[in-house]
């Protein structure tokens, strides 16, 4: 019976973002499960949609033993600190250390964490447990699939697969396929041959849905690769936000014809001129989508992107609001337009002591520094009228991340002019209906809902709208990778939008 140490890292760094991934931003529990450690990891994680409970299932089913080490994850933002990823990363070697006779180790990776004293800290991660287990241990990892896969990540590992999904429904079964290729390699006994290419060009967040062409196609393409060559793809669409030297997309494969299946989904996906970026202006996004609404039964959705906490932004602009504010959306369908998460904890503060119905006079929202070097729109200033409060506890129920709760501190619907803001105490994307009805805002009933998301609240909200615009007001993810002030990028890639 094989035993095998499962541990997890999951951060996405935009190295451009203005707030830090400290410690606490992994004990927080906000938005991802709290750091865990030991037998608690197992319990805590399992039946939840994300990589290491679908490995998990996948073990039992093979009656492997698995040694929990630990499991860590923080929300998007800059630069994971020293000390959190030293603690992190000692936790994990000290344990394998301590596991004796390991037939295998399974990581839980994102693929895009960029650590302050390690640029490339999944590659350091994986290379510290090589070093201690030495070559002979199969140690495969599951990614995200906005990863910025590394010459380290692929010599270090004997597999990496990634998620086919964005939004990414498939986070379990993508776990499950890191327990078919562990059981591939405990089998063979060796590392599968594994051929991978580097696509020389960025692509933007907005251009890489699931949900869209090209990437539909595409995915549907590796899948058919697959099934033909007897190997295991990945098309990793990468992180087009960490300043260092491999930030870029990678198609890899593992297996006898590992080569061939390589190679035709990297000359499917380097076509540049398909990953086009479709978005605009605030105020260009708010006229469409209340002229749209004019005549829609169902929710017009406009995504605010570049103020995405699941892309490094702190959910806390006002470019939106300001918007709808300036053009009478509340006015025209009073009630009916909303806006969240907006990440504000005074305020949240303030209106559960004050209770549904007080009014209060606010500054909502916050000014940021851009990545152009401009600070984002001011705090809108006025009187809102507190509709519903709540603790922020919420489980979410759609399809990404399923079953996962989040903790996201006071929390409150707040409505000015008509318009109605889910103000909250801790950052989360917002990708989950759920999280509106925490605070009493029904999506199906409104005409116009704003979501500070960049692709992932597709999943649950896209089924339900009329239409999905994407609109750029400022805030401090770029929608266009080639806006942003570059220092570490190669010359090998092409810098035009």
């Amino acid at each position: 019976m094989a035993r095998i140490l499962i541990a997890g890292y999951q951060h996405e760094t935009n190295t451009f973002a203005p707030s830090l991934a400290d410690w606490a931003a992994f004990t927080r529990g906000d938005s991802f499960p709290a750091f865990v450690r030991g037998a608690a990891m197992v319990e805590q994680l399992a039946g939840i949609n994300i990589p290491v409970a679908g490995f998990i299932d996948y073990a039992r089913g093979q009656g492997w033993t698995l040694l929990p080490s630990c499991w860590a994850g923080a929300i998007p933002s800059s630069y994971v600190t020293t000390d959190a990823f030293e603690r992190i990363a000692a936790a994990m070697v000290d344990d394998v250390r301590k596991a004796g006779s390991l037939d295998g180790i399974y990581l839980d990776l994102h693929g895009a964490a960029v650590a302050e004293q390690a640029l490339d800290s999944e590659g350091e991660l994986l290379a510290r447990l090589r070093a201690v287990v030495g070559p002979g241990l199969p140690i495969v990892a599951s990614l995200d699939l906005h990863a910025n896969v590394t010459q380290r990540m692929l010599r270090e590992a004997d597999a990496l697969v990634a998620y086919r999904t964005y939004p990414h429904v498939d986070m379990a079964r993508t776990g499950a396929r890191a327990g078919e290729l562990m059981a591939r390699r405990l089998k063979v006994g060796r590392k599968e041959p594994m051929h991978a290419r580097r696509l020389p060009f960025l692509i933007p967040l907005n251009a890489q849905s699931t949900w869209t062409e090209p990437a539909r196609s595409l995915f549907e393409e590796l899948e058919v690769l697959d099934r033909e060559h007897g190997s295991v793809s990945s098309f990793c669409m990468g992180f087009p936000a960490s300043d260092f030297d491999e930030c870029a997309p990678m198609v890899w494969s593992h297996g006898a014809r590992a080569e061939s299946a390589a190679d035709a989904l990297f000359a499917r996906a380097a076509q540049r001129t398909q990953w086009q970026l479709d978005c605009q202006p605030a105020r260009d996004a708010v006229t469409q989508a209340l002229a749209l609404a004019e005549r829609s039964p169902k929710p017009i959705v406009i995504a605010d992107t570049q103020d995405n906490p699941g892309a490094g932004g702190d959910s806390n602009t006002t470019g939106l609001l300001h918007a709808l504010l300036a053009q009478g959306a509340g006015r025209k369908f009073p009630g009916r337009v909303a806006l969240g998460l907006l990440f504000d904890p005074a305020a949240g503060r303030a209106a559960l002591e004050a209770g549904v119905g007080a009014e209060l006079p606010l500054a909502l929202g916050t000014a940021v520094p851009t990545f152009t070097g401009e600070p984002s729109d001011p705090p809108v200033q006025g009187r809102f009228k507190v509709l519903a409060v709540a603790d922020g506890v919420c489980t979410l129920k759609g399809p990404m991340m399923t079953g996962l709760t989040v903790r996201l501190g006071p929390s409150a619907c707040l409505e000015i002019d008509g318009i109605r803001v889910a103000v909250v105490s801790g950052k989360k994307q917002l990708l989950d209906r759920e999280l509106l009805r925490m605070v009493g805002i029904h999506t199906e009933q409104m005409r116009v809902v704003v979501v500070k998301s960049s692709n992932h609240f597709r999943a649950d909200f896209q089924p339900h709208a009329s239409q999905v615009l994407i609109a750029k007001a400022a805030g401090p993810m770029a929608a266009d990778p080639a806006d942003l002030p570059w220092t570490r990028l190669p010359a090998s890639i092409d810098r035009r939008p």
